[in-house]
Formats: C-alpha cells, structure tokens, sequence
C-alpha cells in the first residue's frame, strides 16, 4: 500500500518538472521574440540596393531562350553522289551572285549522264524497228486481204456457172454446194484477216506508245540529270557572306548532303525555344524582348513550330531593328515573351527583395530607418515589379535580400 502510494507521489513531481520546463522555456523563447522586436539591428547603406518607386508601365514576361540567325540563309546541297575536289572560298568570305565556292568530281554523274544517252538512242532505234515492222506486216497483210478478195471474187463466179451449168442440165446440184461452201470458206478466211489486221495494227501501236512512254521517261531522266550536273557547279545564287563550307577535300558526298550556307549578314532573325508548359500563352504576333547584356531589341513572334521535342517548343521572333550592330550569327540572348502590359502603375525595379508572392512584406526607407511594410504586388519582368497597394510613388524600397532580418520591425541605417 505504501509502495503504491510512493510511486503516484513521483509521477506527480515528474509531471510538475516537466510544466516547469516548458512554461521556462516557453517565457525564453518569448523573451527572445520580444527582446528582437524591440531592440533595433543596423545596417549599412553599402550592404543594401534601392529602388524609388515610380509611377509608369509595365509588362508582364515570361522568361524563354533564344539563338540569333541570318533573317536569309540558303543552304547549298549537293544535287549529286560526288567527291569535294576543291575548296575556293572559306567561312567569313564575302561572295556575289554566280561566284563558284567549291568544286565537285562529277565523272561518276556524268559516266551515268551518258548512258543514259547511249540507252535513248537505243529505244529510238527500237520505236523505228516497230513501226518498220507495223508497215510491213500491214503491207504484207494488207496483200493477203486482197489475195483473198481475188479468191472471194472467183468463187462467186464458180457458183454462179453451177447455178448456170444446173439448169442447163450440165451439173449436179452438189456442185453448186460445193462452189457455195468454197466461197464461205473464202469469206470467213476474209474476215479472219481483216480482224487479225486490226488487231495487229493495235498491238503494235500500244507497243510503239509504250517504247514512247519509255523513251519520254528517260529524256526526262536526262534532262533531270544535266539540271544537277548544272547545279554540281556550285555557285552563289544570292550576295552574302559564306558561314560555313565542306572543307573536306576528296571526301563523298551524298545527294542532299549540305556543301555550303550563305547567309544575308545585314538582317536577322531570332530562334526562341520555350517549356511546353508555356505553349498556352505562346502564340503569333506576341511582343518579345531580346535581351543582349544590358540592350533590349523589341520585336514580336512570327511563327510557332506546331510539334514538341523533348517537352521543348521552338518559336520564331522578328525584329524591329534586324540590323543592330550588336547582332551576331549563333549568339544566345535573353528572351521575353511580354504577355501583359499595364500602363500608369506604381512600379519598382524588381530584386532579390521580392519573392515571388503577391503578398509579402519588404523595408521602406523612412528618416534614416528601414521599415517593414506589407505590400501587393502585380505584373512582374524582369526589370520591374507592379505595386498594387503598401507603397506610394517617390518612396524608397530596399530590393535586396533582407531574409536575415525577418522578424525585425525596423532596422538602423548606418553610413
């Protein structure tokens, strides 16, 4: 009983030691809140940015990456199988229209140029062989149908004198019937002819149109084959600047494979790439920022490729200025996609200060004091951030990272 009694005794005191504790360290941590927001920390001015806020635009952006292009590239393939056999102008040469950039061996192309010569004199010879053999099978045909119209004719004679020697009393009957079986004999032979004529003529015609048809086809095939022979010569088809050539000197070269880019370096053009998550807000004609270092290019979208590689869209910006002197082929910029824009809004320059929310609390500078300050903020770019409501144009709001002060109302200034 007294053992029992003993051990409810401590669990008693160890519950009360434990309140004690917690209510001690609870009045600690208070006290540590409280001494923090009554005792103000310093800063130095070299150790914060600023901003004044201020009354004007702003544009909502959504952040992409881009490559700046020739406006006008043309890419000079090979029309042909052939080897390089000579480099005439190297990457960073000017050329004019009609001047020669590099040569090809074209004996494999023109060996086959050839023999397609050889084989179209071969089927001509052949369309004359068939139409030399359709005139004299018809004339040879055309001579038998007469032969037989001769027998046609003598056969009816020879009926008509049995019909005649009949009834003189001269003949039999059967001889009549056998002068009229002969003439029908004649007479089918005739017309088995005259269908055999017929059908010749139109066997050996298809025959002709079909060595025509083959013929036609390999002039074409020839006439196809001298364009790329033309076209081996390769030349410059416009002025530009070369940007790239096959240097390769006897290597193969595979029909349509690139030998050279010719670009117009006095326009450009620029190739955006995007997050597929962003496709909705993408579309033509939407405003863009280029920026290079610190030098924004405006212009506005031009197309959007329609498929998505690797959850990556491809898009195309064109210029307001397509010939800034800052512009140089291959460069990667900086582009923003402007999906918004407001006008007369209280805006500040956009910093670490603010993170993100439309909510949040940032320092003001107010008689020599930073202040914290709960604000709402809009649009953002990268320049700028709206203010909604908690600041007024012509305050000074500190852009920096201020995280370590948090839980401070105010902060010193010190020089």
């Amino acid at each position: 009983m007294d053992k029992s009694i003993e051990e409810e005794v401590t669990v008693k005191r160890k519950k009360k030691t434990r309140i004690i504790v917690i209510i001690i360290v609870g009045i600690i941590i208070g006290g540590i809140f409280t001494l923090r927001a009554y005792i103000k920390p310093s800063i130095a001015t070299s150790e914060f940015t600023t901003a004044v806020a201020e009354t004007g635009d702003i544009e909502n952006t959504i952040n992409a990456t881009g490559e700046v292009l020739p406006e006008f590239e043309e890419v000079l393939t090979s029309p042909i199988n052939a080897a390089v056999r000579n480099v005439l102008m190297d990457a960073g040469t000017k050329v004019k229209a009609g001047q020669s950039i590099l040569t090809l061996d074209k004996s494999s192309a023109e060996t086959d140029f050839d023999k397609l010569k050889f084989q179209i004199e071969s089927k001509e010879n052949e369309i004359r062989k068939l139409k030399f053999d359709l005139e004299k099978t018809f004339y040879d045909i055309n001579s038998n149908n007469n032969i037989k119209q001769l027998r046609i004719a003598n056969f009816k004679d020879a009926v008509a004198s049995a019909q005649r020697l009949y009834k003189a009393g001269g003949g039999t009957k059967e001889d009549i019937e056998q002068a009229q079986l002969n003439l029908k004999v004649a007479e089918l032979e005739k017309q088995q002819l005259e269908n055999e004529i017929k059908n010749k003529q139109q066997t050996m015609k298809i025959e002709i149109r079909e060595a025509e048809i083959a013929l036609a086809i390999q002039k074409n095939d020839q006439q196809a084959l001298k364009r790329k022979l033309d076209l081996a010569n390769v030349i410059a088809t416009r002025e530009g600047v070369v940007t790239w050539v096959n240097k390769n000197i006897g290597a193969s070269i595979k029909e349509g494979e690139s030998l050279a880019r010719i670009a117009n370096l006095s326009s450009y053009k620029v190739a955006g790439s995007i997050s597929d998550n962003m496709l909705d807000q993408l579309h033509n004609n939407m405003p863009a920022i280029i920026r290079i270092n610190d030098i924004q290019l405006r212009g506005s979208v031009a197309s959007v490729s329609p498929a998505v590689s690797n959850s990556i869209v491809s898009f195309e910006v064109q210029l307001d200025e397509k010939n800034n002197k800052l512009l140089r082929p291959n460069m990667k910029v900086d582009v923003f996609l402007i999906t918004e824009t407001r006008s007369k809004v209280i805006r500040v320059n956009n910093g670490a200060a603010f993170k993100g929310s439309n909510q949040q609390e940032v320092f003001v500078l107010n008689n020599g004091k930073a202040v914290r300050r709960n604000v709402k903020t809009g649009l953002s770019n990268f320049d700028y951030i709206e203010i909604i409501s908690g600041i007024k144009a012509g305050e000074t709001v500190i852009t920096s990272d201020m995280s370590k002060y948090a839980y401070s109302k105010e902060i010193s200034i010190t020089n």
